[in-house]
């Protein structure tokens, strides 16, 4: 969310979306996340959790970032729920097994207009000064994407280029809607 809410400031067409059963958020421990569907909005979450531990969720930046959502989008998304959506030009993922399932999804799934769709992984841990350079570094990537009219014939010096100035592996692949 941290990438969405920067690439929208930034005039970025953005939708962002997870990818498992359900959303799982930091509990009183380990063994206690707290758990939400897809579609309950963070709104409810950030009032859920309010109510549960205010001082817990305040220190452990758990409803700082809710409110953060909030003023990005009413609730989050599924991506294998969200197909109707349209199509992308770039899917940006910030964890390797989502990526896996992305391409997964997007190669199952029938290419009847064959336009490409570019996925790249850029690997965030999940934590709120990681998410904050994810999200900068997930910028600076789409603007060099954008720069070029066609991102097929310079995919790969775009992404050594990047990598070689921000020392982060990426990884790619290309699929068709």
């Amino acid at each position: 969310m941290e990438a969405h809410a920067l690439l929208k400031r930034e005039g970025f067409a953005v939708a962002s979306y997870g990818t498992g059963q359900h959303v799982k958020l930091p509990g009183p421990s380990l063994r206690e996340p707290n758990v939400y569907d897809f579609g309950t909005p963070y709104k409810h979450m950030l009032d859920d959790l309010r109510r549960k531990d205010h001082e817990l969720y305040r220190r452990n930046g758990i409803l700082p970032m809710l409110k953060r959502n909030v003023a990005v989008k009413t609730a989050p998304q599924r991506w294998q729920e969200n197909a109707a959506d349209g199509t992308f030009d770039v899917v940006l993922t910030f964890e390797e097994k989502v990526f896996d399932m992305v391409v997964e999804d997007l190669h199952n799934r029938n290419h009847v207009q064959l336009k490409p769709v570019l996925i790249i992984n850029l690997e965030v841990k999940d934590n709120h000064e990681e998410a904050a350079i994810g999200g900068r570094l997930a910028l600076q990537l789409c603007q060099e994407l954008e720069k070029t009219e066609y991102w097929e014939d310079s995919i790969d010096d775009i992404i050594i280029n990047f990598e070689r100035q921000n020392h982060r592996k990426l990884v790619y692949s290309i699929s068709y809607y």
